[in-house]
């Protein structure tokens, strides 16, 4: 796992950290803020200190894929590359050796 910085800007205080996958963290950058797919608005990106996963993402129903149910959930989703072939292929795994999603299907 990673340490990301919530704020790239926002220094190194517990809160502004938040523990990332090494894709995720990769792939987020500095950047705070990402387009929605959906309406093409820019919207922030999902902060884990701040608000609740299940608010704005699920998982599919085979458990592989996130899906983002809000602008923030969509834009994060996509920023993040959090679909990525090679992720999703190691969550199928996980669900076949019963240790993902970790709360349960949706």
């Amino acid at each position: 796992m990673h340490v990301e910085h919530i704020d790239p800007d926002g220094g190194d205080a517990a809160d502004n950290l938040c523990l990332a996958c090494p894709s995720c963290n990769l792939s987020k950058g500095r950047a705070t803020t990402a387009i929605d797919p959906l309406t093409g608005d820019p919207v922030a990106l999902f902060n884990p200190r701040a608000e609740r996963w299940e608010a704005h993402f699920q998982w599919s129903s085979a458990g592989d894929e996130v899906i983002g149910i809000t602008s923030t959930g969509r834009a994060t989703v996509v920023r993040l590359k959090m679909n990525q072939a090679r992720l999703m292929a190691a969550r199928r795994i996980w669900v076949q050796a019963g240790v993902h999603p970790p709360n349960g299907l949706p």
